[in-house]
C-alpha cells in the first residue's frame, strides 16, 4: 500500500508539472524546461518497474518478466545523472553570470542539451545490455530482486563475468563522474559567487535558486555511487534491493516534492491552475 502510494503521487505529480511547465508562460525558462523532462525520465523509471513490483508483492511467486521487459529495465538510470549535469550548469550560468544567461540559455542550446543527454544516456548503455543478454543462462530463471537488475542477472549466468563487470564498473565510474565533476564545479563557482553577495537576503535569494536542485543531486547521485559503484556486481543481494528501492520509488517520490515545495513560481502556477479547474468545474 505504501509503494502503490508512492507510485501514484510520483506518476501524478510529475504529470503535473510537466502539464504546468508547458502551459504557463511563468515557467517557460531553462531550469523548468529541464525539469519537466526529469519528470519525464522519473515516470519512465517508475512505470517500467513499480508496477511489476507491486504484483509480486500483491501475489507472491506469480511475477515473470520476459526478455524484452528484462532488457527495458536495464536501460533507464543513466539518463537521469545527464539531465542533473546539465541543470547544475544551469543554475551556474544564473548565478554567475546573470547579465548573460539569457543570451547562453536560448532555446537551441537547451534543446540540444537535453537532445545530447538523452542519446548519451541510451548510447552508454547498449553495450552494457548487449553484454549482459550475451550471457549463457541455465542454473535458474528466478532473479533474486523487483526488477531485471544486472548484478544478479551476473549471478545467474554460468561465464565467468569477473572481466566483464570490472569493465561495467569502469564504465559506470565514467558515466557517473562525467556528470557529476560538471556538478561539482558548479556548484564550488555557484558558493563562490554567493558568499561574495554582501546582503544575507540577496545570498539567500540566489542559493534557493539552486538548491531545490542540490537536494535532488545530492539524494540521486548518493543512491547511483552505492548501487553501481561496486567492483563485484553480484554480491549483497539484500543491499542491491533497498539501494534499488530508493532509486527507483522513494527518489522519484521525493524529488518533484523537493522542486514544488521550494519554488515559489511553480507553487503560484500550481494555484492559478487549481483555481482555473475549479471555476471550470462550477461552470
Amino acid at each position: 500500500a505504501i509503494f502503490f502510494f508512492f507510485y501514484l503521487v510520483t506518476l501524478m505529480g510529475n504529470i503535473v508539472i510537466i502539464v504546468i511547465v508547458c502551459v504557463d508562460k511563468r515557467l517557460q525558462s531553462p531550469m523548468y524546461f529541464f525539469f519537466s523532462h526529469l519528470s519525464a525520465l522519473e515516470i519512465l523509471v517508475t512505470t517500467i518497474i513499480v508496477p511489476g513490483m507491486l504484483l509480486g508483492l500483491l501475489l507472491p511467486g506469480t511475477q515473470t518478466v520476459s526478455l524484452s521487459a528484462c532488457v527495458v529495465q536495464l536501460f533507464p538510470y543513466l539518463y537521469m545523472g545527464t539531465l542533473l549535469g546539465a541543470m547544475a550548469v544551469d543554475c551556474y550560468i544564473a548565478v554567475c553570470n546573470p547579465l548573460r544567461c539569457n543570451i547562453i540559455r536560448n532555446r537551441h542550446t537547451c534543446n540540444f542539451v537535453v537532445l545530447v543527454s538523452w542519446v548519451f544516456g541510451f548510447l552508454f548503455q547498449i553495450w552494457p545490455v548487449y553484454v549482459t543478454l550475451q550471457l549463457t543462462y541455465y542454473k535458474s530463471n528466478v532473479v533474486n530482486n523487483f526488477f531485471c537488475d544486472r548484478g544478479q542477472l551476473f549471478k545467474l549466468s554460468c561465464n565467468n563475468t569477473l572481466f566483464t563487470e570490472f569493465i561495467l564498473f569502469l564504465m559506470a565510474v565514467f558515466v557517473l563522474f562525467a556528470s557529476l565533476i560538471p556538478t561539482i564545479v558548479s556548484y564550488f563557482y555557484i558558493i563562490s559567487t554567493i558568499l561574495k553577495i554582501p546582503s544575507a537576503s540577496g545570498r539567500r535569494k540566489s542559493f534557493s535558486t539552486c538548491a531545490s536542485h542540490f537536494t535532488c543531486v545530492v539524494i540521486g547521485y548518493s543512491s547511483c555511487l552505492f548501487l553501481y559503484l561496486k567492483p563485484k556486481q553480484m554480491q549483497a543481494a539484500d543491499y542491491n534491493r533497498v539501494v534499488s528501492l530508493m532509486v527507483s520509488v522513494v527518489t522519484p517520490f521525493l524529488n518533484h516534492f523537493i522542486f514544488t515545495l521550494r519554488n515559489d513560481k511553480v507553487i503560484e502556477a500550481l494555484r492559478d491552475g487549481v483555481k482555473c479547474c475549479c471555476q471550470l468545474f462550477r461552470n
